[in-house]
């Protein structure tokens, strides 16, 4: 070959280089799916490019999209036990597991008495085996033991 020549890379050694680079970008992708997942901006990217390879995204969760519609704590017919009714929508744009709800109940003082953490499958009575769809309300109903007879102020929050 003559001095000052250069040799140029075929095309397909360019082609190679394209190909797996995007290979790697896709592995990356799949490797780190769950926190993309978690991103709004990037899950409908990840849904469609999961329905391709038949990969799986983890359950959106987002519990500041869970709005309360109405929510009641009355005396229940037994002394010492209140009856909470709840009904709340998902707000979220994805479906998502149905959330822990944190009742909290509090004195005339605003001083908390009790807290507790509900899970889906104590509101519900049983595990639930679907999500709560986007738009989709529920209504819940269930008891608690009053935790002192001052009880006059109660709060929800969703988890």
């Amino acid at each position: 070959m003559a001095q000052g020549m250069q040799r140029r890379p075929a095309r397909w050694q360019w082609s190679a280089v394209a190909v797996l680079a995007t290979l790697l970008v896709l592995q990356l992708l799949l490797a780190d799916r769950a926190r993309l997942a978690a991103d709004p901006g990037w899950r409908p990217w990840l849904e469609r490019g999961c329905t391709v390879l038949r990969c799986s995204l983890p359950t959106w969760h987002e519990p500041a999209a869970f709005s309360m519609l109405d929510r009641k704590v009355r005396p229940a017919t037994t002394a010492g036990v209140l009856r909470v009714e709840a009904s709340f929508r998902n707000d979220a744009r994805w479906p998502q597991a149905w959330p822990a709800l944190q009742l909290s109940l509090a004195d005339a003082d605003g001083r908390t008495l009790g807290s507790q953490v509900f899970s889906p499958a104590q509101y519900l009575g049983q595990a639930p085996d679907t999500l709560i769809a986007p738009g989709q309300s529920a209504a819940v109903e269930f008891l608690v033991h009053e935790p002192a007879p001052g009880t006059v102020a109660f709060s929800f929050d969703f988890r």
